[in-house]
């Protein structure tokens, strides 16, 4: 990686650093991804959720279509990647996965919703259950993030499993519910990113998000209240 290197003994001079120098030698760390990928997330969820709970005419769902396959499905998937590069395995997985999700909703409804035969409904509930399952597995996970990463995932296996219910069986009230309790783990997420840009932003604990993890070997929390800070490279 290349990087650009300040002379203070010239006039605003730069030099290259070598071919090959490993700028984590040098201290540098990429931008927390989380805040992005909460955002996304909750940004979606928010909408998808307000049809889902009869709030919304039902003729405008396909406004979410572009929404879930950009922000939702690969901004969100892209967070995944970046925190791969940060070394944060639960960031990584949550992330890719619900970024996946997202374009895979997007997929369903616009490319195969139209070949489904049979009964639709036990189709789409099976697609839910599986991500309920996925979803409370992870929410054991997330008991050493932090307690408003918590709050989202303990939301958000509720609203799956509402979701698939209400899809399984045609109850249209139990669907309802599932985009009520959508739209608090929406405004969850959002609090959860809100938190981190905040928090990074001016260097301290603004929006607290509740620190869950124990032990030196406790997982790296998906919302981080540190700041990244910029390394100056001297020249010798």
């Amino acid at each position: 990686m290349e990087a650009a290197a300040i002379n203070r003994e010239g006039a605003g001079r730069r030099r290259e650093e070598p071919a090959g120098t490993d700028r984590s030698a040098l201290g540098w760390k990429p931008a927390d991804p989380g805040p992005l990928g909460l955002a996304g997330f909750a940004m979606t969820t928010f909408v998808l959720s307000m049809f889902n709970a009869n709030l919304v005419n039902g003729k405008g769902t396909p406004v979410v279509l572009g929404l879930a396959l950009a922000y939702g499905g690969i901004a969100q998937l892209l967070a995944g990647m970046w925190e791969f590069r940060t070394g944060n395995t639960f960031g990584a997985v949550a992330f890719s996965s619900f970024g996946a999700f997202w374009i895979s909703f997007w997929a369903l409804n616009v490319f195969y919703a139209k070949q489904i035969g049979g009964n639709a409904g036990h189709a789409v509930g099976l697609y839910l259950w599986a991500w309920a399952i996925f979803t409370a597995y992870m929410t054991v996970a997330a008991l050493r993030t932090s307690g408003a990463v918590l709050a989202v995932f303990v939301l958000l296996t509720v609203t799956f499993i509402l979701l698939a219910i209400g899809a399984s069986g045609g109850h249209e009230t139990v669907t309802h519910w599932g985009g009520y309790i959508g739209i608090a783990t929406a405004a969850a997420a959002w609090y959860a990113s809100f938190a981190a840009v905040v928090n990074s932003t001016f260097g301290r604990a603004i929006a607290p998000v509740i620190p869950l993890s124990r032990g030196p070997v406790a997982a790296e929390p998906l919302v981080r209240e540190t700041v990244v800070q910029e390394t100056v490279v001297r020249e010798p």
